[in-house]
């Protein structure tokens, strides 16, 4: 069969998109799925999103991983998703949409720095962290993905492929593995962060969920509520609200979505 596609970054991690809302792509099978993510032999992507018709929200946001398998909460990909509902006609101040970790809040945005669509970028509300567990090797969290937060040196130079690979699959967070990110702090709200990610296993470009438990972690150390992040796709901004419990509520996600091109493919 053919489908379109449509391919979308957020600072440098890319997604190919497609309008499932009248359910025709629902039972795409795995292997299909990683066949559309191949870079050599398909679209090339990061992840997979469908765009799903939902009673009571907005939309469903329905996502994979670039194996084929279906991923946890990705605030990148829930950016582009924004920007492509936006796209095809749903144009709202305000959406309210389903992930697989429950109901979010996004809206459109003046841009800090003039970034994004018509100098507009996104901001989603993200799922609360319930607590940060210390490990021999870092910070632990869930921000709707399960992360590994490492301090680091001169993380731009830092071969994080090797040792991100060995601690996604460390026994200490198996079965299901942990996306693993390297930091570095410049000043009291500047970090940088570089990410492992599971099911793609490989470094992208940027992580969403990946940012924001960086931002959280390091908060810890430097103060603030709010976080400029640079990652090596662009930059966003993390903003929340820290209790004395640990708790870490009121979390928003800001950032660009671009649209790439839009096409038509073969998938067998």
């Amino acid at each position: 069969m053919n489908i379109e596609f449509h391919k979308y970054h957020g600072t440098g991690n890319d997604f190919i998109l497609a309008d499932n809302r009248k359910g025709e792509l629902t039972h795409l099978s795995r292997s299909q799925i990683s066949g559309i993510c191949d870079r050599r032999f398909g679209v090339g992507g990061d992840g997979f999103i469908l765009l799903n018709a939902h009673s009571d929200f907005d939309f469903e946001m329905k996502n994979y991983n670039s194996d084929g398998g279906e991923c946890t909460m990705c605030g990148n990909g829930a950016r582009t998703l924004i920007q492509f509902a936006a796209d095809l006609g749903l144009k709202k101040d305000k959406y309210r949409f389903l992930g697989s970790d429950g109901p979010h809040d996004a809206r459109f945005q003046s841009g800090p720095h003039g970034i994004g669509s018509k100098g507009l970028v996104i901001a989603i509300k993200m799922t609360d962290v319930q607590e940060i567990t210390g490990t021999p090797v870092g910070s632990v969290l869930d921000t709707g993905s399960p992360h590994l937060v490492v301090a680091t040196k001169d993380v731009m130079t830092a071969e994080i492929v090797p040792e991100g690979r060995k601690l996604r699959t460390s026994p200490m967070f198996m079965p299901a593995g942990v996306n693993v990110n390297f930091v570095e702090s410049f000043d009291h709200d500047q970090i940088f962060v570089r990410t492992y990610e599971r099911g793609v296993e490989d470094e992208t470009l940027s992580c969403g969920t990946g940012v924001i438990a960086a931002a959280i972690v390091m908060s810890q150390r430097i103060g603030p509520n709010r976080m400029n992040v640079q990652t090596r796709g662009g930059s966003l901004e993390v903003e929340f609200n820290k209790h004395s419990d640990g708790r870490v509520d009121n979390i928003w996600l800001v950032g660009p979505a671009v649209k790439v091109f839009t096409g038509q493919l073969a998938v067998n």
